[in-house]
């Protein structure tokens, strides 16, 4: 006999099939069921609390509702279209195992704020398990710069090579950009540390329902302030998700990255073979498609994105079925951001930089060329004019076949009677090096600083995460 739904007294005919499972959620929303029985369990504690059902009727429920969380995660109860979405396959379950009590279960609440509470319990606990494999990768990230800290390398701008770095001092650039990353998340979490539970539909319960007592249960610092904001909020998850572009987009850049630089024109680094792939026609090839793939699943988690704010920007309060579309982008979300994080760390640990090659490049293309002009300046000539006489220098070099060490004095002061031996040793890439000492710089002395720090900062961050 087919199932009556909870909602079935005004209608005078069963759902047409297919209008059943056009509504049906549950074939995605079921991942959410841990976090909904556990809501369950607290609003059953709240009831008790405010003598709607008694004691013993609440032990009842609690340990019926945790059978059929043992069932769904062990796979023996699996429900399907007919129960619509996970709160109502909970509900149908332990009406099955208990009876008529399980009726009673929602009093007070709707499936309008046990979603957004489910959504807010599961968000939660997956930032928190984002952020510690953000810390991991990120420790490998300080791993591999330390391992490379004498390596010396190009700094690129409109990948033209540009002036002598460290090694190091690049990839800590792509540290600081994944610690903003933390502190976005952080603050995500931050803000949406708000219990719902007691909205009811939008208009709030007539029950006298402790809320702070749920939101203590739920783990929450505080209860939301408004019914109707309650069951129609979603700026939690489109902040979520906002921080999860700008963290991918960070993947990205360092992704296409590790793709020029391991290709045989660069030849700067070795991707390990076990994150590699070959090719089914071409037998020397060894493609790097972890990186590829991460680029790519870049513009999928901005279409998420994208989709969450559409799917809100013309809706009236309170809430409207259209925010049942919320859940399949937050959940690949997740699962992307998840899946790229577990395997970039072990990828960035496998990394091995050819620093022979990547010094041979800094020595090509005149990136000391700045170093001669702030030599001009450090004699007295302004910086304007210096750099006219350095770039008339490198045409001279370009036109001869040389670089600028290849030049002799006498041609040295042709173009400036500043030009003094000294010139030489001005110009060399450790000089260059060193000289950048500045904060933030790459000179070693500060790249050793920041590193050190990094890791000191990254111990005490990774205490902060508590799953």
């Amino acid at each position: 006999m087919k199932k009556q739904k909870s909602w079935s007294g005004r209608f005078a005919k069963a759902a047409n099939k297919l209008s059943e499972e056009f509504n049906a959620s549950i074939g995605f929303d079921v991942r959410l069921f841990a976090h909904d029985i556990r809501g369950s369990i607290a609003h059953a504690t709240v009831l008790c609390d405010a003598g709607i059902i008694t004691k013993q009727e609440s032990k009842k429920i609690i340990t019926g509702l945790k059978k059929v969380e043992s069932q769904l995660a062990r796979g023996i109860f699996t429900p399907g279209a007919e129960c619509e979405d996970i709160h109502m396959a909970v509900e149908s379950r332990l009406a099955e195992l208990i009876g008529a009590l399980a009726g009673k279960l929602h009093t007070g609440r709707s499936r309008n704020d046990q979603v957004a509470l489910d959504i807010r319990l599961y968000l939660r606990d997956e930032i928190k398990s984002i952020l510690s494999a953000l810390n991991k990768f990120k420790g490998a990230l300080l791993t591999l710069a330390e391992a490379n800290i004498d390596v010396i390398m190009p700094g690129y701008t409109h990948l033209q090579r540009a002036q002598p770095v460290l090694l190091a001092h690049h990839l800590l650039a792509y540290y600081e950009m994944f610690c903003r990353d933390t502190s976005r998340l952080t603050d995500c979490l931050a803000r949406f540390d708000e219990m719902p539970l007691g909205a009811g539909a939008l208009a709030g319960s007539p029950y006298k329902l402790d809320r702070k007592l749920a939101a203590r249960l739920l783990g929450f610092s505080r209860v939301t302030a408004n019914s109707m904001d309650s069951v129609s909020d979603r700026d939690f998850a489109i902040e979520f998700l906002s921080a999860a572009s700008v963290m991918v987009l960070h993947f990205s850049r360092l992704s296409e990255e590790l793709v020029l630089w391991s290709s045989q024109e660069f030849a700067f680094v070795e991707i390990a073979e076990e994150f590699s792939t070959g090719s089914s026609i071409m037998p020397q090839k060894k493609n790097h498609d972890i990186a590829e793939l991460t680029r790519g699943k870049t513009g999928r988690v901005y279409g998420n994105l994208m989709s969450l704010l559409t799917l809100m920007k013309g809706l009236p309060l309170a809430y409207n079925k259209d925010m049942q579309e919320d859940k399949e982008p937050l959940f690949d979300t997740v699962d992307t951001l998840r899946a790229i994080l577990d395997v970039y760390a072990p990828m960035m640990e496998s990394l091995r930089f050819n620093g022979a090659t990547t010094l041979t490049a800094t020595k090509k293309g005149f990136l000391n060329a700045t170093d001669a002009a702030d030599y001009l300046v450090n004699k007295g000539l302004p910086f304007r004019e210096a750099h006219r006489v350095v770039g008339r220098v490198v045409r001279l070099c370009i036109d001869k076949g040389v670089d600028l060490e290849g030049l002799t004095m006498k041609e040295w002061r042709v173009f400036s009677p500043l030009f003094g031996v000294d010139i030489k040793e001005a110009i060399s890439i450790e000089k260059s090096l060193k000289s950048r000492r500045i904060a933030g710089g790459t000179a070693p002395g500060n790249v050793l600083k920041a590193l050190k720090k990094a890791k000191k900062e990254l111990a005490l961050e990774a205490k902060k995460v508590v799953l």
